[in-house]
């Protein structure tokens, strides 16, 4: 099992994810932030690779504006080598990376224009990972997108829209179970059309699902995967005590996790950790792994 946590370090010093607005945008400034964006990214790689956190989602703002029509730099090819050096030390560290584009990203959309900034958008992670030289184990984590009172027509719009997706995308995108519309099972539908991976997220399911244990929904989401996407990825997270539905927790709770660790003793997974003090808490989550023989 390797562990990790998404696209911040809070005890760093830096951001990955630094951007600017709109209107202050020119070509040089957004070179600035790319190179601040990436020397801060080989920083977290450093420290997560030192400490044993192995899994890291990295920031969609990395390269700020990537999919705008504003960008005119050719962000992959000027900075090739800091690129292929992060991914490189990836590698060579043994770590796994992925990505989750914003909310906006929704290919199943009804507006045309909804699903043409999706697809630019979805391009530029693409782009990223392969400047990286990552391998398809670095997966682009999205959601099935939105429901417009007509769910069978929601998912074969996503499966039609999938396929014209260009192939460079299509072989990094993983499918994420949601807590408000579509369950583990619509998502396993998706998979049996398009063979897309399932990536297991624990407190979606826990608030939206059709009746599955977390270990055998975990055991369905494990069997979309194969040896060239990777280890299956699975979110963990606990409920924010009094918080909203789905609100995540600020701190591990070592109790629950404990329990997780313990139903899923025997499972092979990556684990990212969606708790809101990032990598202090996945620490944490390490050290109670070790503990119990999981890693």
């Amino acid at each position: 099992m390797r562990i990790g946590y998404p696209c911040i370090n809070r005890g760093i010093g830096c951001s990955a994810g630094r951007t600017f607005r709109l209107n202050r945008y020119s070509d040089d400034l957004l070179r600035t932030k790319i190179s601040e964006n990436l020397d801060c990214l080989e920083r977290i790689v450093n420290f997560n690779i030192q400490r044993g956190l192995l899994f890291f989602r990295i920031s969609s703002d990395t390269i700020p504006f990537a999919s705008h029509p504003v960008c005119r730099v050719d962000w992959s090819g000027e900075f090739r080598g800091e690129l292929r050096r992060l991914g490189e030390m990836i590698r060579r560290g043994g770590m796994r990376v992925s990505m989750h584009p914003d909310q906006f990203v929704v290919i199943n959309a009804q507006r045309r224009e909804v699903v043409e900034s999706s697809v630019r958008e979805l391009a530029y992670h693409a782009r990223f990972l392969d400047a990286m030289e990552m391998g398809e184990d670095a997966r682009i984590q999205i959601h099935l997108g939105g429901l417009y009172k007509d769910r069978r027509g929601a998912l074969e719009r996503f499966v039609s829209e999938f396929m014209r997706l260009p192939g460079e995308v299509r072989r990094r995108l993983a499918v994420e179970n949601d807590d408000r519309r579509f369950p583990l099972g619509d998502c396993l539908l998706i998979h049996d059309r398009i063979g897309i991976p399932v990536i297991f997220d624990s407190l979606h399911h826990q608030l939206l699902n059709r009746g599955e244990s977390l270990v055998n929904a975990m055991k369905a989401a494990a069997s979309t995967w194969t040896p060239s996407t990777g280890p299956p990825m699975v979110d963990y997270s606990s409920q924010y005590a009094d918080g909203r539905p789905g609100r995540h927790a600020d701190s591990l709770d070592e109790g629950d996790f404990t329990i997780f660790l313990e139903q899923t003793r025997g499972m092979r997974f990556d684990l990212m950790l969606e708790i809101k003090d990032k990598e202090k808490s996945a620490l944490k989550a390490l050290e109670l792994a070790r503990t119990l023989g999981r890693l």
